[in-house]
C-alpha cells in the first residue's frame, strides 16, 4: 500500500528558540538556533525577523543545505488600517521591508509571506497608540492594503500571503478574524491559523477551519494557558506582559486541543505546513527551548495520521 500523502508538514520558527529581533543578545544565536533545529529533526523553518538569518541568499542557502533544512515563509509586519486619509504612508512603510522579505523567501525556495498586523497599544509602557477599534474606514484600508500586497506578493514573487491574527492587534478576536475572511480576496489573501493567538483573542480554530476551510492555508501551532490568560484579561496585561507571565504553555499542557486541530486540518485534504512557534522571549538559557522543540515534534507527529515533518 503506497505511503498516504502528507497534509500537515510541521516545522518550527526562530520564535521558538526565543528570537523575536534581529539582533539581541537575549536571544539564540543563529548558527545555534540552525544546528538545533536539525538536531531536534525538523526540516522545514520560517526566516524569522529579517536579518537574524544571513541576508545574503547564497550563504543561507549554503548554511541550510548543511544542515538539510528548508525555508517555507517570512514574516512582515503591517499598518494598512492607518492609510484610511488616501496617503500612500501605510503602504511604503510596510512596502520596503516587506520587499526585502519577499526576495529572500522566494530565493530559498519559500512558498508564503505571514503578515502580522500592527498592535493598537505599546507593548512596553502598555499605553495606547491609537483607538482600540477600527472605524469603517480603517477596516476598509485593512483590507484593500491586504489585497494589494497579496496581489504584489503573487505576481512578483509567486508568494502567498497568510494573514496572522494578532494579541493587542485590531484582528483578534473571532468576529475580527471573519469580517476579515469576508472582505479580502481569498486568491490573494488567506489565514495563518495561528491558534495560540486566536484561543488568547477568544476565538475558536476549530471554528474556523469548518466555517471557512478553504481560506486556512497556513498554520502556526501553539497552545496557551487558560489559568494565565483569566489573569491577562483581569489584568489587562499587554502582549509582551502576557508572554513574560507565561500565558503560551508547551503543548500538550493547554488549549487549544491541538489533537482536533490537526484532525480537522487533516481532513482539509490539501497540504499545509504547520508551524511550530512557540513565544519564549527571552531565554535566560540558551539551553531551555531544543528539549522543548523536540517534545512538542514528538506531540504533534502523533496528533494526525498523515503529518510529517516534510
Amino acid at each position: 500500500m503506497p505511503d498516504t500523502p502528507n497534509k500537515l508538514i510541521i516545522g518550527t520558527a526562530p520564535d521558538s528558540w526565543g528570537v523575536w529581533f534581529p539582533n539581541d543578545p537575549k536571544q539564540t544565536p543563529w548558527e545555534r538556533f540552525l544546528d538545533e533545529v536539525a538536531e531536534s529533526g525538523y526540516k522545514t523553518i520560517e526566516l524569522g525577523p529579517y536579518g537574524y538569518l544571513p541576508t545574503d541568499p547564497s550563504r543561507l542557502a549554503d548554511e541550510l543545505t548543511a544542515r538539510d533544512l528548508n525555508v517555507c515563509a517570512g514574516t512582515v509586519f503591517t499598518a494598512f488600517h492607518r492609510g484610511l486619509d488616501g496617503s500612500a504612508a501605510a503602504w511604503d512603510e510596510a512596502w520596503e521591508p516587506a520587499r526585502k522579505v519577499a526576495e529572500l523567501t522566494a530565493a530559498m525556495g519559500g512558498e508564503h509571506i505571514v503578515v502580522i498586523p500592527a498592535m493598537w497599544r505599546d507593548d512596553v509602557t502598555g499605553q495606547a497608540v491609537e483607538d482600540e477599534h477600527l472605524s469603517d474606514g480603517g477596516w476598509d484600508a485593512l483590507f484593500k492594503g491586504h489585497d494589494r500586497l497579496g496581489k504584489i506578493l503573487a505576481e512578483d514573487f509567486g508568494l502567498k500571503q497568510q494573514f496572522h491574527s494578532h494579541a493587542d492587534s485590531h484582528v483578534c478576536a473571532q468576529e475580527d478574524i471573519e469580517r476579515f475572511l469576508q472582505h479580502t480576496d481569498p486568491a490573494l489573501a488567506n489565514l495563518c491559523l495561528d491558534t495560540g493567538h486566536a484561543e488568547y483573542g477568544g476565538a475558536s480554530s476549530l471554528e474556523l477551519i469548518r466555517k471557512h476551510p478553504e481560506r486556512i492555508g497556513y498554520l502556526h501551532l501553539k497552545q496557551i494557558d487558560p489559568e494565565v490568560l483569566a489573569t491577562v484579561r483581569e489584568q489587562n496585561l499587554t502582549w509582551a506582559a502576557a508572554n513574560l507571565a507565561g500565558v503560551m504553555v508547551e503543548p500538550p499542557n493547554g488549549l487549544p486541543d491541538l489533537r482536533a486541530v490537526i484532525e480537522a486540518v487533516e481532513e482539509l485534504n490539501r497540504p499545509i505546513y504547520g508551524i511550530v512557534e512557540q513565544d519564549m522571549y527571552p531565554v535566560a538559557d540558551f539551553s531551555v527551548p531544543m528539549p522543548i522543540a523536540k517534545r512538542t515534534a514528538t506531540h504533534l507527529l502523533s496528533c494526525g495520521s498523515r503529518t510529517r515533518v516534510r
